[in-house]
């Protein structure tokens, strides 16, 4: 069993801003992949209307049945839906700033909790200052990997419960709590969301939706996305993992997440071109194939825990309060 009762803490900045700059230097041309994607929001009210459409057809099902129906078709759509958000947290859907927060809080509907802005708040900041503790609501709390430690039980519930967990990461993240007009009208929008499916079409509803969510972000091979994502599974030096599997395509390209990081302002359309641009940046760096195998790999092996990320003290000298996309500035300055 692994020994690591700590995070690997290290020195020095993320890795992704020399990147950025090196890749600039060196391929000038991806700037042009820098832009907005309109289509996405097709692909929003597409997965919004899916999830509305079997939420109806299954109202009378039994629990079972909608346990089941939410675990095998639910979490896919509601999953997607998670991704639009990302992007509409990095105003990659519309020009208009106030179009991307509409979008989101559109996308977050069948998700029944009110967290496309707050997420936007926060993920940002988890780009500025990568593993950064009291920064990047990403890394888990320490009473959080003590408390699940590497067994397979307490990963298992650690996934169940993944929203949750997340939820209450950000309180650490005092610096950076943010309650304003957007998160209002997302709770206020929210909630008649849900209510309006109760109202019409019952409990039963409702609980779908809810379940396809949990399902979505957890106890799922969908959730594998949050180990691949920046967990030290195949590397120990290795901060961050692509993931370039199948899924991909029902998923809008969420797995090319080193490619992300590198150029947060690139459009999931766009993160293939960036990889097949700079081949000599991306094909040394190991990735992942299978959501399944690492969600089995996460479950079972002793030697993955919460634990399993990398840690740092600086801040890189960011400001806290900048809010604009790293990558804009480091290709103003390549």
């Amino acid at each position: 069993m692994s020994e690591s009762k700590d995070f690997n803490w290290v020195e020095g900045p993320e890795p992704h801003r020399a990147r950025t700059r090196a890749i600039v230097r060196a391929h000038p041309e991806v700037k042009n992949l820098i832009g907005k994607n309109p289509m996405t929001f097709v692909w929003i009210l597409a997965c919004v209307g899916m999830q509305i459409a079997m939420a109806y057809f299954i109202k009378d099902y039994p629990w079972w049945a909608i346990v089941a129906v939410a675990w095998v078709f639910g979490a896919f759509p509601t999953h997607t839906l998670f991704v639009c958000i990302h992007e509409s947290a990095h105003n990659l859907i519309f020009k208009k700033n106030s179009w991307n927060v509409l979008a989101g809080i559109i996308a977050n509907f069948p998700s029944l909790f009110p967290t496309a802005i707050s997420f936007k708040n926060f993920h940002l900041k988890h780009h500025a200052f990568q593993g950064v503790h009291e920064l990047d609501a990403d890394l888990p709390d320490y009473w959080e990997a003590k408390l699940i430690d590497n067994y397979f039980i307490g990963k298992m519930i650690w996934l169940l419960l993944f929203p949750f967990f997340q939820g209450i990461r950000t309180m650490r993240c005092i610096e950076l709590a943010v309650f304003d007009r957007p998160v209002i009208l997302n709770i206020i929008a929210q909630i008649a969301f849900d209510a309006i499916i109760v109202y019409f079409w019952g409990w039963s509803s409702l609980a779908y939706m809810g379940l396809s969510f949990l399902f979505s972000v957890g106890l799922h091979p969908l959730g594998a996305r949050w180990i691949q994502e920046h967990f030290l599974v195949l590397d120990k030096n290795q901060e961050t993992y692509s993931y370039y599997g199948n899924l991909n395509g029902i998923n809008m390209n969420v797995g090319y997440h080193n490619e992300h990081h590198d150029m947060p302002s690139v459009p999931w359309n766009n993160l293939p071109k960036l990889k097949a641009a700079a081949p000599e940046f991306y094909d040394n760096l190991k990735y992942h194939t299978s959501f399944v195998k690492l969600f089995f790999t996460f479950l079972f092996s002793q030697e993955v825990g919460l634990y399993s990320r990398i840690a740092r003290k600086e801040r890189d000298g960011v400001p806290l309060t900048d809010q604009s996309m790293p990558d804009i500035e480091l290709i103003n300055k390549a």
